[in-house]
Formats: structure tokens, C-alpha cells, sequence
């Protein structure tokens, strides 16, 4: 007996749902739950995986309708390539989080309980399924606030710190903006597609089948630009990003960042190629632009925080930055009816939405190894744990390599291909757009260099050197279950540099069906070991061999140094005359940073203070020093933080209605009816 892929799909996700009753069940025995939680998750992920995975390789689209919902607006649901290759992502990184959080959630016993983790967990994993399967508005919609609601939940966990609280309340207020702005757009395109008078038009199929005046497009397309890039943590909607992010579970963590994010993607995508399909070229441009902004301001405020996984959560506000120029350059090129050139640019970043859910849920992970075995998340007073956590250390080093875009990590290929791209654009007719393109790919590249600083930054403050920390811990490497998770995603991160060409030729039935072209048959054109993304004489790559020579080189320099005895040779640090060194007295994360502070610090809100002690601290030596830095995120005090005093200062006015006499509440009650009664006169 077999099972088609939306059958697998939908079964994995009514076994999340039902896992809620099994986290009743077994709230008394913690070990246990964990237990049966891990197994489920891990399970349900891989059949996800697997029915995202077979889709995309059939090149098949399967439908199927449920009678739920409210009457006679029944839930639709459609697996068709797109889905499956978000589906592939979710349940592939969800797969890996899952083998980690058996070892993760061990931490929390005799701490707090795990059960409402456990149940969140499960419903935000079946939100994001089902919000990737909707071929309807209204499954669409309920699915999203699912996926938000469990995820809110997530981020309070530990709901006693006020961190937490806020931070979860931000989050909330601006998914349920972009929600609102995601409504709408479906409202105009459901009553273009089926009038405005019924419902008829509510599923995607419907809006398929009407060619949408291009003003009405446009509105329809802004809405849901706005709506998605509000969830998925576009500049300037991106300050709840790093506020929620590090104070959610680190399992957690991985998965907003490496996915969650990733289905506001899949959203842009399905609006803009499937249903709408037809666009102005400056649609294109807007979201390049978006991009490029995006990516450049989320790099620099990563490289500036000293917080581990803030600066992880910056990290992802820079990728998705990376992802939306693919995405626009797509738009821009498909506009001109250049569907080659769109299919690269499509490609690349849909690659870089698979290679981003690797590499940051394994540095997640990382962080939460460090987090799970330091309690510390501040890299200030970190060090020296490549001494005490070598597993730990070498998969996260693998990660930021991968996210610095190195060969013959995955992060290259995707941005690399990206280049190709942006190379390819003189070939636009436009004139605007053939100056604006090599500025946007001066940017891109400033981008990456800076992403590669700063996570030299990351590892180098927090695993080498010594420990800074004000005492030493007990430090101890992360459990069997959380290296495997770890382990896992290093090895997919590594897959997916050496072997592009088989993940291209897999994934290529996406972009024809959204575009028009495949890039497999030049792309594979100089055989699977090279990558030739438009023609072999203008630009190849081959991961297998960067990979092999790159171990050749290794074992080379290792064979040198361990042979033969003596050629290392340990020695005291260099201390310039001065026998006094301490730790903290090595380079840290705000030094490291201070140059490009310098360079970038205009794009920040940044604040220092250097103070004397009152007292010196003996006789002989002058008063210590306090040097205190504070880096806010300018947009927060241009839109954010005027919205919010406005919001308090209404509401303390609206409080005055509050008068605590019936007398009062009578009198609204009565002014109220005779307003109406005036206007139903009107």
C-alpha cells in the first residue's frame, strides 16, 4: 500500500496536532516526555521532509479538499513543487532540531516543566506545514496565526524575566500588522477573482485563473510585501527579530530563524509568481532594493552586538536580505521576458532559503550548546571553550564558515550564483537599471565581507583565547543527541557546496513552473562535478574539487607539524615588557568591532561613556576606567518608539473614561444610542 505525498504531508501534521494530547497525558513524568517528544517530532519532521522531497522530484501538484472550515468555504489544500521544496526545508531542519532537543530539553528538568514547550513545539511545527499546503485564503490565514500564536508562546517561555514578555509582545503586535496587511491583499485578489459581493473567490485557484488589472495588482502585491516582510524581519520591520529570537529556547530559535522566516518567503513567492505572474519591472526593483538594504544593515548591526545569538538574529535579518535580491532580480528579469536569467536568480535564492535553514539552525544549535553549558550568552565573557567543548566548537566553526560564504560550504554556492546574476544585468534593456545594478552588486559584495568579519568575531571571542568571564565555570560539552543534531546539519552544509549540481537538477522543476526555464541543462553542462551556471566558458565552479584540495592541503600541513617531533613549539605569550597579563585583557567583542563602528556607526544609535572610578585602586596606579557602550537600532527611535509613546499617551487618555460610577457608564451608553440614532437618520 502506498501513499501519495500530500497524504504523508497532512498525516505528519495531524500527528503533531494530536501529540498535544499526549503532552497532557504525560505532564507528571518529564523524562518521559521528552522522551515521546523527540521520537514524535523527529518522525513527523522526516515524513515531512519525505513528502516535500518526492514532490519536487515527481514535478506533480496534488490537491485535495476537506470539509472543514466554516460552511460552504470548505479548506483547500495543494502540493505542488513550491510547496514541496519549503516543505523539504521545514522538515529537514525541523528533522535535525528535533534529535537535538532530546539532549536540549534535559537541561530544563528540575529547573521548569517542559510540557507547554512540548506543546507549542508540535503546533508551531503543524502551523508552518499547513500554511505551505493552503491553497485557500482562509486556510492560509488561520494556519498563519497558528503558526504565530505557538510561536509567541515560544518565545515567553520562560515568561518570569520581563525580557521575555516584552519581547514576545512585540513580536505579536507586528505579525498580527503584517497579518492584517496579508488580509487585505488576499481580500482584493478573492473579490477581483470571485466579486466583491461573495466568497467565491477566496481560493488561490480562483485568483489564478483572473488576469488583475495592474493597479489593483500592485495594491494586492504592496499589502502582501508588507505583510510578509513584516514576518519574515525586512528592514525596517525587523526590530522584533533580535529582541525574540535569543530569548526563545535555542531548539526554538533554530526554527524561527532557519524556517519560520523562510514561510514569509514562500508567501512572497506564491503571491507574486503564482497568483498575480505578471509584473512591472519596478516590483523587481523595489524588492532588490528592499534586499540589499536589508542585508547590509542587518550584517552591520550583527557585527556590532556582543549578545551571541543577537547577533545570530541580525545574522538572519542579513540572509533574508540575501534571499530577496535573488528574489528581485528574478522579478526584474522576468519582467523582461529574460527567463534564463530570472531562472539563475530564482535559483540562487531559493538555494540560499535551503542553505540559510542549514547553517543557522546549526549555529543555533551552537549557541544553545554554549548557552546549555556556560549560562552565558554575552561573548564579553567568553573564551577558551574550544578547550572544553572541541565537538561544539568545530560544528559551529563549520556553520560560520558556511554563513560566510566560503568554499566548499553551501553559503558560496547560493551567493556566488547570486553574483552571476547581478554580472548577467547588462544585458537588461533598461537604462535605470544598468547603472543601479552594479551599485546593488558593490553592496552585495561589501555585505558578504562583513559577514565573514563578524563571524570571525563570533568565534574567535567566544572559542579562543582564554576565559574572560568574571569566574570560571564548570564548562562541559553538549550531550550525545545535541552533537548529532549539530552534526547533521554540518554534514548538510557540506552536501550542499560539494554537490550543487545534484541539489540544482533536483530543485529545477521550481523555477520552470514559476518562470518558464530551467538552469539544470546549463548549469550541469560541464557534468556533475561542475557547476556552469549559464555557460561553461563564462563562469564554472567545482566544489569536489575546492573540497579535495582543500583536504589535501590540511592533511599536508598536519602530516609537516605532528610527524616529525619539535616542529611545534609552545611558548609564553608575548606580554611587551609587562608581566601583569590577565584575561580580560584580550581582544573582546566590542574592541574587535570598534573600526567598523567607525566606518558604520552612522546607521546606528550608538552611545559611549568613559568614567573614573571615585577611588584609585592603589597608591601607585592612577583610578580604573569604566567605559560603558550602548548600540540601539535607529529605526526603533525613528518609527517604533514614537508609535508606542503615542499609543500610551491615548490610551492614558482613553483611561479618563474610567470612572468608576455607573452614573458615567449610563451616560456613554445613552450618548452612544443617540449618535447611532442620528446617523441611521442621516
Amino acid at each position: 500500500m502506498t501513499f501519495s505525498p500530500v497524504e504523508i504531508a497532512s498525516s505528519a501534521v495531524l500527528i503533531h496536532m494530536l501529540f498535544v494530547l499526549v503532552a497532557a497525558l504525560l505532564r507528571r513524568s518529564q523524562k518521559a516526555l521528552i522522551a515521546v517528544f523527540s521520537t514524535v517530532m523527529t518522525v513527523g519532521s522526516l515524513m515531512i521532509c519525505i513528502a516535500g522531497a518526492m514532490t519536487v522530484w515527481d514535478g506533480a501538484t496534488e490537491t485535495r479538499v476537506l470539509s472543514m472550515g466554516l460552511p460552504g468555504l470548505p479548506f483547500h489544500l495543494r502540493l505542488d513543487p513550491l510547496a514541496g521544496y519549503f516543505l523539504t526545508v521545514i522538515g529537514l531542519l525541523s528533522f535535525f532540531v528535533s534529535v537535538y532537543s532530546a539532549g536540549y530539553l534535559k537541561g530544563f528538568i528540575g529547573h521548569r516543566p517542559v510540557t507547554r514547550l512540548a506543546v507549542f513545539y508540535s503546533l508551531f511545527l503543524a502551523g508552518m506545514s499547513m500554511v505551505v499546503l493552503a491553497d485557500d485564503a482562509l486556510f492560509f490565514l488561520i494556519s498563519w496565526e497558528l503558526m504565530a500564536a505557538a510561536s509567541y508562546f515560544l518565545v515567553m517561555f520562560e515568561d518570569e524575566k520581563p525580557d521575555n514578555r516584552r519581547a514576545a509582545f512585540l513580536y505579536m503586535v507586528i505579525a498580527h500588522v503584517g497579518a492584517i496587511a496579508i488580509l487585505l491583499s488576499f481580500g482584493i485578489m478573492a473579490g477581483l477573482a470571485g466579486g466583491f459581493e461573495s466568497f467565491d473567490g477566496y481560493t488561490f485557484d480562483a485568483m489564478r485563473n483572473v488576469s488583475f488589472p495592474v493597479s489593483w495588482a500592485t495594491a494586492a502585491f504592496l499589502l502582501s510585501l508588507f505583510g510578509f516582510a513584516a514576518k519574515a524581519g525586512v528592514v525596517p520591520l525587523h526590530v522584533w527579530l533580535p529582541e525574540a529570537h535569543p530569548v526563545a529556547p535555542s531548539n526554538v530559535s533554530a526554527l524561527m530563524s532557519g524556517v519560520m522566516l523562510k514561510t514569509a518567503i514562500y508567501g512572497i513567492i506564491r503571491v507574486t509568481f503564482d497568483l498575480i505572474r505578471v509584473f512591472p519591472w519596478w516590483w523587481g526593483g523595489l524588492v532588490l532594493t528592499l534586499g540589499i538594504i536589508t542585508a547590509l544593515m542587518g550584517i552591520v548591526y550583527a557585527m556590532m552586538e556582543k549578545d551571541l545569538k543577537r547577533l545570530l538574529a541580525y545574522s538572519s535579518v542579513e540572509n533574508i536580505g540575501i534571499i530577496l535580491v535573488g528574489i528581485g532580480l528574478s522579478m526584474v528579469f522576468l519582467s523582461f521576458n529574460m527567463t534564463l536569467l530570472s531562472s539563475l536568480a530564482l535559483t540562487a535564492g531559493l538555494y540560499h532559503v535551503m542553505n540559510h535553514a542549514m547553517f543557522k539552525g546549526l549555529l543555533f544549535m551552537g549557541a544553545g550548546s554554549v548557552l546549555h553549558a556556560t549560562d552565558e550568552r554575552n561573548m564579553e565573557n567568553m573564551g577558551g571553550l574550544i578547550h572544553l567543548m572541541p565537538w561544539t566548537a568545530a560544528l559551529f566553526l563549520i556553520g560560520a564558515l558556511s554563513i560566510s560564504a566560503l568554499p566548499p560550504f553551501n553559503g558560496f554556492v547560493s551567493e556566488w550564483l547570486t553574483f552571476q546574476a547581478f554580472l548577467l544585468s547588462p544585458s537588461l534593456p533598461s537604462p535605470l537599471m544598468k547603472l543601479l545594478m552594479p551599485l546593488g552588486a558593490a553592496l552585495f559584495a561589501l555585505t558578504a565581507a562583513l559577514s565573514a568579519a563578524t563571524f570571525v568575531k563570533a568565534f574567535g571571542v567566544s572559542f579562543l583565547g582564554k576565559w574572560r568571564g568574571p569566574q570560571q565555570r564548570h564548562v562541559h560539552e553538549a550531550g550525545p543527541a545535541m552533537i548529532a543534531g549539530m552534526m547533521f546539519a554540518a554534514a548538510a552544509c557540506l552536501c550542499l557546496g560539494i554537490f550543487p549540481t545534484a541539489f540544482i537538477d533536483w530543485m529545477d522543476i521550481v523555477p520552470e513552473q514559476l518562470v518558464g526555464d530551467r538552469l539544470s541543462v546549463s548549469a550541469t553542462a560541464g557534468g556533475w562535478m561542475w557547476l556552469t551556471p549559464v555557460a561553461p566558458d563564462r563562469a564554472s565552479y567545482s566544489g569536489v574539487i575546492v573540497f579535495l584540495g582543500g583536504l589535501a592541503v590540511n592533511l599536508l600541513v598536519y602530516f609537516v607539524l605532528h610527524v616529525r617531533p619539535g616542529k611545534i613549539h609552545r611558548v609564553p605569550v608575548w606580554d611587551c615588557g609587562f608581566e601583569k597579563l590577565t584575561n580580560r585583557m584580550q581582544y573582546n567583542s566590542t574592541s574587535f568591532a570598534m573600526p567598523f563602528r567607525r566606518v558604520f556607526g552612522f546607521m546606528a544609535s550608538i552611545k559611549e561613556d568613559v568614567s573614573l572610578a571615585p577611588q584609585p585602586a592603589h597608591a601607585a596606579f592612577p583610578r580604573r576606567l569604566h567605559y560603558h557602550l550602548r548600540i540601539r537600532d535607529r529605526f526603533w527611535n525613528w518609527i517604533y518608539k514614537p508609535v508606542s509613546d503615542a499609543s500610551f499617551w491615548v490610551a492614558r487618555k482613553v483611561g479618563r473614561l474610567q470612572q468608576g460610577r455607573i452614573q458615567a457608564y449610563l451616560i456613554y451608553s445613552f450618548a452612544t444610542i443617540i449618535v447611532l440614532l442620528l446617523l441611521a437618520v442621516i
